[in-house]
Order: structure tokens, then sequence, then C-alpha cells
């Protein structure tokens, strides 16, 4: 990966008063909806997986740039043309948002089942081709996994949260595997992603967001060869990918953390 650069500023002091905050707060909360809406209005009516993606990649663009919120995007060149898997960091509800935004349309989300659930993002994510995947159901969990792998065994690009979640702490959290055994079964790349500025625009105790840059780094393709004996090609894809992240996020490493 490049070295990380200086995040950008936010375009407002740090220190702004309750009131503009709130305003601010309710604009981009407003703002939202109004895009959501349109968005889903264009991927119920569009019969193309391609062309709905594209439509919520435009509104997730268009999201950012109205709310004061710049997406930058460094590293593209490390996205293969082809097949790969893309895995990032998790630290906000904005972070599916700017995934969608800055991704191609060929790459579907793999998340968590409860967003199956959530008014009108459920049946967006669905119109999107995404997959949702059980936490705590192990046969379920399983059943989904299977159906997740022959989404990739087709070709398909996919982009994970290996975290799974987010929580207040701040910090790298452990990486389940499923996304890392994904791509070595269809021996395909992955890509680590790292998320900036989410975080600190929203995190997991502000019901609002608030101003400020948002960067995503593409870091190099990682690739596992022929492993040597009584190596995993699954946990070394996860290591390798959680240590790159790690290492240009500048977060607390939460990995041993019970």
């Amino acid at each position: 990966m490049t070295t990380t650069p200086t995040p950008a500023r936010a375009p407002w002091p740090a220190v702004i008063s309750v009131p503009l905050r709130l305003v601010y707060g309710l604009y981009a909360a407003l703002l939202f909806l109004a895009v959501s809406l349109t968005a889903l209005l264009g991927v119920l009516l569009l019969p193309s997986l391609t062309a709905r993606r594209g439509t919520a990649r435009v509104a997730a663009r268009t999201f950012f740039l109205l709310s004061g919120m710049p997406l930058r995007l460094r590293g593209v060149e490390n996205l293969p043309a082809g097949q790969c898997v893309v895995v990032a960091n998790h630290a906000s509800y904005l972070d599916g948002v700017v995934m969608a935004a800055a991704l191609p349309p060929r790459f579907g989300f793999v998340i968590k089942r409860e967003m199956n659930d959530v008014p009108v993002a459920g049946l967006l994510l669905r119109r999107i081709g995404s997959e949702f995947v059980e936490r705590f159901n192990r046969h379920k969990g399983g059943t989904d996994a299977r159906r997740v792998l022959r989404t990739a065994a087709s070709g398909h690009s996919l982009v994970f949260f290996p975290e799974g979640t987010f929580t207040e702490e701040v910090g790298l959290g452990k990486f389940h595997t499923g996304a890392f055994a994904i791509a070595a079964r269809a021996a395909c790349p992955v890509v680590p992603a790292v998320i900036l500025g989410t975080r600190r625009n929203m995190p997991s105790t502000r019901i609002f967001p608030r101003p400020g840059a948002i960067e995503v780094q593409y870091g190099a393709p990682i690739v596992v060869g022929e492993p040597a004996a009584g190596e995993d090609p699954v946990l070394v894809l996860r290591d390798r990918a959680r240590a790159a992240i790690l290492a240009e996020l500048g977060e607390p490493d939460l990995g041993d953390v019970p």
C-alpha cells in the first residue's frame, strides 16, 4: 500500500454551535432520504443489474458531494480488471454507502442479514444484488456461505467488511474468515481497502453525521500461491489483508482484545 496521506480537514471548524450542528444533521438526513428514495425508484425500474448498481453508485456519490463529505479515492489502479474480493475496515454506518460510491458497478456486497429487514435500505440492497449472510445461526450461516460461494464461482466480484460489525471502541477488530475462504475457493485476489474519515463523520454514538473528507485507499492485490506444508491459504489471505489495512489505518489493533 502507499503511505497514508494527511487526511483533509473538515470544511467546518472543530468547534461549532449546537444549533449549527443540528441544522447540518437534519439537512444531511433529509438529503440522504431524498437521494435514497430517488435511487430506489431507479433500481426498481431498471431491468439490468449493472444499471441498477450504477444508479446506486451515482446516488451515493451525489449524497457525499452535496453533504460536504468529499470522497477521495487512492490506488484505484490496484483494482484488477477481472474478478476480485475487496475487504475493508468497518467503523460507521456510512461505510457501505462509501463503498457503493467508490467501487465499479460490477461489485456486489456481502452484508449481515439484519440489513435485509431495514425499510427502504433492504429493498434497495436486494435490487442491487447484495448477498445477505446470517451471523448468529450456524446452519443458516453455512447455507448463506454456500450461496455466496456459488456467486463468486460464477465470476462475480464481491466486497466484504470482515469485522462483521463495528463498535464504539476505536481500532481494527478481528477478521472473520468468510471473505478469504470465498477468495481462496474462487482463486481470485483479495484487495485490502482502507476507509478513512467515516468514524469521525458518523461514529456509532452519533445520530446525525458531520461534514468532512472521506478517503478510500486500495492496496495491492494479495494472491496466495502454492501454500507451504501445513499452511492454510485462507488464514494467509486473512492475515496479510488485515496487516495491510492495519498498517494504513492509523488505529489500534483490537485483534487480541477479548
